[in-house]
């Protein structure tokens, strides 16, 4: 009897979840993805020919930001096309 009602308590929360709130939690996490990209970008365009920052800033917080910069790098030089730029 409580396997039963505990699934239809979690199956239930989850379609809550997905009405209510799924659409948000995806938008935030693109906007965090995006003010990190623009973090890393700021800090260290360098590695891609735009220095904005003296390199002592940037050593100061390479500690932080080495575990981004391979999928960093990778986004920043990919090809984009129209269909990208719509979606």
């Amino acid at each position: 009897m409580t396997t039963v009602f505990s699934r239809f308590f979690n199956t239930s929360r989850e379609i809550l979840y997905g009405l209510a709130i799924h659409d948000q939690v995806r938008t935030l996490a693109r906007q965090r993805g995006g003010l990190e990209h623009l973090f890393v970008l700021i800090s260290f365009g360098d590695l891609l020919g735009v220095p904005l920052l003296p390199p002592y800033y940037s050593m100061r917080i390479l500690p932080f930001v080495v575990p981004l910069i391979n999928n960093w790098k990778r986004r920043m030089l990919r090809e984009r096309d129209l269909m990208d730029a719509i979606f």
